[in-house]
């Protein structure tokens, strides 16, 4: 155990001010009361309305918590009906009576004679975002977005079923995926087949469950005006900072500038193996011959090898996740019934979030921890911040805590890798990753874009846009000879199509500025580090461009600007 984390203190949630501090969510009638009292407050000065803001924001904190705890232990133990239930009985039965609420309390704010008085410098980001949500509130797309909510985690089922068999083992497809590591080239092209064949499985299913999706989103956006869903959500995800174009220069600038990089990369992995054929069960074994790295053994060796690197980059970080390993609030380890992916969510009354993920052993695994970690630090340094809404930052910014934090902790990798030849195979490995973020984000995003502003597209139309797009980006020079019944359908592994719409190319933009903050980290230690603290502990209370101000870096995805860092990561990679 480390010195200072001995002495840790386990957070405790503030005292409650507006609930009673025995308050549960339990069904609406327990809740109602609050936002009926709030409703109809009167307000007679800027410190009353200011008072009135503080008791809405405790309220949507203790909600947005309990939703959270739901939301976790569902996709914890997806097979477990109980669970599901209780998150489902939130979505249908707590959300859609809450929506009209907090529009009616929008527009009581809004309409205030005293929200002029109001600091303009401290809540003008908050303001923006609550008018914002008032021009595209409807009625009638409250229950669109319940039923949208319950469709989406028919995913996170679907996906979470998913297993393989391999040598008699019934493993996850995550796990399944680490045999792609493996230097037998026949057990990697029979892993990989085996996980295309069980996704394929299910393609109708998904396929389905999308064209409903793709319905329901189409109708909210026409109810509330616009005139695709892609529109509506760069108003929902409040993109005030870029517009569509910026997104399609960005394709094309990646398209410039990292897939030339990314093919000689390629052309290189083909030389070192010595293979006719670069195939797609090739791209991420070591091209040395070496057995495949293997960082940690255990979910348990995982954390306690990440909590030493945060320690070793300052203590606060390593305070952050030896807090959350005392309160239990992690679950890192792959097992059957188990939704996929990872995340960090943030629990907005205590203030100390929850980290998911799917770790079998891989290198893959530490990045997602330290990802996720990064997030976690996020929440520590907004955690005391005076409304609810400032703790929550666009996507944009709270990327770049997450990617900023793989990048930084670089320096201490030997807690993971003590052989020297292994600790810099994994960097290499790694920024190999970093520059393969860009395409792959590229073309999720471009194909998002096409899917919206086309929605009475049929699924073999569908499928068809998928593969152009997707060979536009990605291993260009990877042969799928014989596969190609697998490529249409590779989109629905993407769970943000399914679950967050329009939530990925902040990852690009994000990683651009984490490249950033590394080179000024490596520049100077100290100052980057106390910089990239400064900025996330702005929350969204600063926008986009000021909070990666506040970091020292651009926000800027311009050809040049991405060439320059693309630059800086490979003169990063011959080093090695």
């Amino acid at each position: 155990m480390n010195k200072s984390e001995s002495t840790i203190q386990v957070p405790e949630r503030k005292k409650r001010v507006y609930l009673s501090e025995d308050f549960k969510v339990d069904t609406w009638e327990t809740i109602q009361p609050y936002f009926e009292e709030l409703k109809s407050r009167e307000i007679n000065s800027v410190e009353e309305l200011e008072k009135w803001m503080a008791d809405r924001s405790e309220l949507e904190s203790v909600l947005s918590e309990d939703l959270g705890w739901r939301y976790i232990r569902m996709t914890c133990d997806t097979q477990n009906e109980e669970i599901t239930k209780a998150f489902q009985y939130f979505v249908s039965e707590i959300d859609p009576k809450v929506a009209p609420y907090d529009h009616e309390l929008n527009q009581k704010l809004m309409h205030s004679p005293y929200v002029n008085g109001l600091d303009q410098e401290k809540y003008r980001i908050y303001l923006r975002g609550v008018e914002r949500a008032l021009e595209i509130f409807r009625e009638e797309n409250i229950p669109l977005n319940t039923e949208i909510s319950t469709k989406q985690q028919q995913y996170a089922a679907i996906t979470g079923a998913m297993t393989v068999t391999l040598d008699g083992e019934e493993m996850t497809l995550q796990r399944a995926a680490d045999r792609l590591k493996l230097n037998d080239r026949s057990k990697r092209e029979e892993a990989w087949k085996a996980v295309q064949e069980r996704r394929i499985e299910d393609r109708q299913k998904l396929d389905d469950l999308f064209d409903e999706l793709l319905q329901l989103r189409n109708q909210v956006a026409k109810n509330a005006d616009f005139d695709n869903f892609r529109d509506y959500m760069f108003a929902a995800l409040g993109r005030f900072d870029y517009t569509p174009k910026d997104c399609f220069d960005f394709h094309a600038s990646i398209e410039q500038t990292i897939v030339p990089l990314l093919m000689r990369i390629d052309e290189e992995r083909k030389k070192e193996l010595q293979v006719d054929e670069l195939r797609p069960w090739d791209l991420d074994v070591d091209t040395s011959g070496k057995k495949p790295l293997e960082p940690f053994k255990t979910g348990e060796e995982l954390l306690e090898k990440t909590v030493q690197v945060f320690y070793k980059l300052d203590t606060y970080l390593g305070d952050c996740l030896a807090t959350m390993r005392a309160m239990g609030h992690l679950d890192l380890e792959s097992r059957k019934g188990k939704a996929p992916g990872g995340y960090n969510y943030p629990l907005d009354e205590i203030g100390v979030p929850f980290i998911f993920m799917n770790a079998t052993s891989s290198l893959r695994d530490v990045v997602t921890m330290l990802h996720e970690g990064g997030h976690a630090v996020h929440s520590f340094l907004t955690r005391e911040m005076s409304l609810n809404a400032f703790k929550h930052p666009p996507s944009e910014v709270a990327e770049l805590a997450s990617m900023s934090m793989e990048l930084i902790s670089m320096d201490y990798w030997d807690t993971f890798f003590e052989n020297e030849d292994e600790l810099r195979r994994a960097k290499r490995t790694y920024l190999e990753s970093v520059l393969e973020t860009f395409p792959w984000v590229a073309t999720v995003d471009k194909f998002q874009h096409w899917i919206y502003e086309h929605p009475q597209h049929t699924q073999e139309e569908r499928h068809t846009e998928w593969v152009n797009i997707f060979e536009t980006f990605n291993h260009k020079i990877v042969s799928w000879k014989g596969l190609e019944k697998y490529k249409p359908f590779v989109w629905q592994k993407q769970l943000h199509i399914y679950e967050v719409p329009f939530y990925y190319i902040e990852y690009a933009m994000a990683q651009l500025g984490a490249i950033a903050v590394w080179k000024s980290y490596k520049e100077n230690p100290a100052v980057g580090l106390a910089a990239y603290k400064r900025a996330l502990a702005l929350g969204y209370s600063v926008s986009i461009g000021e909070v990666y101000q506040a970091a020292g870096i651009k926000f800027d995805f311009s050809t040049d600007y991405i060439k320059s860092l693309a630059d800086f990561v490979q003169e990063e990679m011959e080093k090695l």
